[in-house]
């Protein structure tokens, strides 16, 4: 069993619990490797509230483009941030903006080396 905070030390909160609970089957050498790739993907939540921000100033909708959500970044620019309400509402919730999109990189890091690692992914 990998120990997390080893390998991430930089997760909080519930990112923290769910990478754990990925991790848990791991050897060493495998969560290291899941470490260094998962680390490059992720964003950190302070990063969306700081591009949020910017909506405010200047580009509305950077942080959806920086989340990979290309439709609403589009609809941000072209609506002024839908009015800026919508940055509003994006200004509360960046931690569970970056919460989704670090779940679903995690994922997709899991899928990427369960091809080197078979064993990676337990069977339910």
């Amino acid at each position: 069993m990998a120990n997390v905070l080893r390998h991430l030390p930089e997760l909080e909160g519930m990112e923290l619990g769910y990478i754990q609970g990925l991790m848990k089957n791991m050897d060493e050498d495998q969560a290291s490797l899941f470490a260094q790739v998962y680390r490059a993907r992720r964003k950190d939540s302070q990063m969306i509230l700081i591009l949020t921000l910017l909506g405010f100033f200047g580009f509305a909708g950077l942080h959806r483009f920086i989340l990979g959500q290309i439709g609403l970044g589009i609809l941000y620019i072209l609506t002024v941030g839908l009015c800026f309400i919508g940055t509003i509402v994006d200004l509360v919730n960046y931690k569970s903006l970056a919460y989704e999109y670090n779940v679903k990189m995690a994922h997709e890091t899991l899928a990427m080396l369960s091809n080197s690692y078979p064993n990676i992914i337990e069977d339910k």
